[in-house]
């Protein structure tokens, strides 16, 4: 049974039995195609569904010859024993496979589960692998539809890991509070209307003595759903806002 671990956040990567076979894969569309199929092939595509994920905007003429020569090239790549399927042209990787974006969701996951459990070092590790692989993106430059809703999976992962991230570096203190306060300032950069990333940025400044400045990321949060969603803050940021005020006081 062949051992097989494929890359498809950043740069696209395929080994089988530890040989490099991604060079192989036929261009732009056959990339695109090989990504199509890692990732959904837990259900079954028809060819004619392919083709429209492949060609969003019309098909050519020549659709069906097209994915024929694309479904051959990656034959040779993966293997006939890994590309099967006429109808349904599918992946049948083996058990043990390799998956970055899956390894990824997994240990987001297990991240997850030791945050709430309180344990901040088993945290550490899955959530950083989940944030290093989210942070690679998937397919820059392709814009299918599908690919749009893979990339906001993606992104999923890579907010829930920079939460993790932060609640870890905030659980263990010290110099992992450092770790923490990045996190936060990530989260308010992609997300800054989801108040995660200010409640974590709050603490961290608060953990370093910065109360002053933690106060005003509590502002520039209060403005800004104010000014465009005629909102105030949570009533649990409100209330850490208090606290902070007293401890300033």
């Amino acid at each position: 049974m062949p051992v097989v671990h494929i890359q498809v956040c950043g740069h696209i990567a395929v080994l089988r039995d530890g040989e490099r076979r991604d060079p192989g894969i036929p261009g732009r569309q056959g990339r695109e195609l090989l990504v199509l199929l890692v990732l959904r092939r837990d259900r079954a595509i028809s060819r004619s569904q392919i083709i429209g994920l492949l060609w969003p905007d019309g098909a050519p003429r020549a659709a069906d010859a097209a994915l024929n020569s694309l479904l051959s090239k990656l034959r040779r790549v993966l293997g006939p024993d890994l590309l099967v399927g006429k109808a349904e042209p599918h992946l049948a990787l083996p058990a043990g496979s390799f998956v970055d974006f899956e390894a990824a969701s997994s240990a987001v996951h297990r991240a997850e589960s030791a945050v709430a459990a309180g344990h901040w070092a088993q945290a550490w590790g899955p959530a950083r692998v989940a944030l290093h692989t989210a942070t690679r993106g998937l397919l820059p430059g392709h814009e299918a539809p599908w690919v749009q809703d893979e990339r906001r999976e993606l992104e999923s992962i890579r907010r829930r890991a920079l939460e993790c991230v932060a609640a870890a570096g905030l659980g263990l203190g010290g110099g992992e509070v450092a770790a923490a306060e990045r996190a936060g300032r990530a989260l308010i950069s992609s997300w800054p209307f989801h108040e995660s990333g200010y409640a974590v940025l709050i603490d961290a400044l608060d953990a370093h003595g910065n109360v002053a400045e933690a106060l005003l990321v509590y502002e520039e949060l209060r403005c800004l759903l104010r000014d465009e969603l005629g909102i105030t803050p949570s009533a649990q940021l409100q209330q850490r806002h208090r606290e902070l005020l007293l401890q300033r006081a």
